[in-house]
């Protein structure tokens, strides 16, 4: 299968995860929104407790002394700040103002030289210059155009593109509960294979490497309940029922995700 056809098959199976009208229409808060709070705090924690795990360390070998880092989808800046001592300068694209400034605090702070750019990938790109390597953390869920976004990737990364991603889609934890409230059935795809495929139909060398995830999803059964409430279109008064639900299909403890590390060096 060629790139157009597996580009085409990532767009269909990610459109397939759209909430039903009807529901999305009753939902009391943004169902695919993300707290700016948490992200911070999972940054604070990778800078605290650094991670030798894929991702680093295949940004950090290939990123020279005072080299040039893109982060793309950069929320707080969890993949990328923890390189501080090796970036001369940091460039970071989110469609989030609130996380861009979550991570300008951090990178101040740290006395990393950042530049932030609010809006979507590839739509800004044109605005940046080249970077010695790129890193894009858990964002490739949320992209219809996957071709696109990976072409704009290496386009502007001298040496390396890595990407980090969950093996399955992000909210597939969500399964059980929206066949019980809603009696809907979430999609199985796309999953990390599909977005391999289609780096290595694009020509680009490959690498693959896999490991449990680091963190838990969440820490209490309560954190759990009330971010289905949010993902299922569910008020926040119901999060006890959805607690008990999660805990009779056996949800709790949520087993760890397992993330995914793709990467490629550039070549023309």
């Amino acid at each position: 299968m060629d790139a157009a056809e597996l580009a085409d098959r990532w767009r269909e199976r990610l459109e397939a995860w759209a909430i039903p009208e009807k529901i999305l229409a009753a939902a009391p808060a943004d169902p695919w929104g993300h707290s700016p709070a948490r992200f911070a705090a999972r940054t604070d924690r990778a800078l605290a407790e650094p991670d030798d795990g894929p991702t680093m360390t295949r940004l950090a070998e290939a990123l020279p002394e005072g080299g040039t880092l893109l982060d793309v989808g950069s929320g707080p800046g969890a993949s990328s700040l923890p390189l501080r001592d090796r970036i001369g300068h940091l460039y970071a694209v989110d469609t989030s103002p609130a996380m861009l400034a979550e991570m300008a605090t951090r990178a101040d702070k740290l006395g990393v030289p950042l530049t932030a750019v609010e809006g979507c990938w590839p739509d800004v790109a044109g605005g940046l210059p080249e970077a010695d390597v790129t890193i894009c953390a858990h964002v490739v869920y949320n992209v219809p155009d996957l071709a696109g976004f990976l072409r704009a990737l290496n386009a502007h990364s001298r040496r390396r593109v890595v990407l980090e991603l969950p093996h399955r889609h992000p909210m597939s934890w969500t399964t059980p509960l929206w066949q019980h409230f809603h009696g809907v059935d979430r999609p199985v795809r796309p999953v990390a294979e599909d977005c391999v495929a289609l780096v290595a139909a694009l020509g680009y060398g490959v690498r693959v490497e896999e490991r449990e995830a680091p963190l838990e999803r969440f820490t209490t059964l309560h954190d759990l309940a009330v971010s289905a409430c949010r993902r299922l279109c569910l008020d926040q008064s119901r999060a006890d029922e959805v607690a008990e639900t999660a805990e009779e299909f056996g949800m709790w403890p949520l087993p760890r995700e397992r993330w995914v590390t793709i990467w490629w060096d550039r070549r023309e």
